[in-house]
């Protein structure tokens, strides 16, 4: 079964709401043992900017992973 382009987005969009939410945590938590101020407002700017990252790589892997499915070059 072939997954559409925009749940392909939708998947890799909630894949990563996710982790966003575990990021921002984490970082409130771990900053401080590095001596780094764990302030809200720059954990979640960071994991913002993370994020955005994650969603595209998320989507265009599994858009190049289709494409080669649909190729044929790999059967099951």
């Amino acid at each position: 079964m072939k997954q559409s382009r925009i749940m392909s987005l939708v998947e890799a969009i909630a894949n990563v709401a996710v982790g966003y939410g575990v990021a921002v945590a984490t970082q409130l938590v771990i900053f401080p043992w590095f001596g780094l101020p764990a302030r809200l407002n720059d954990a979640l700017a960071i994991g913002a900017i993370f994020t955005v990252v994650s969603i595209l790589r998320s989507f265009l892997l599994r858009r190049l992973f289709e494409a080669i499915r649909v190729s044929g070059q790999f059967r099951d």
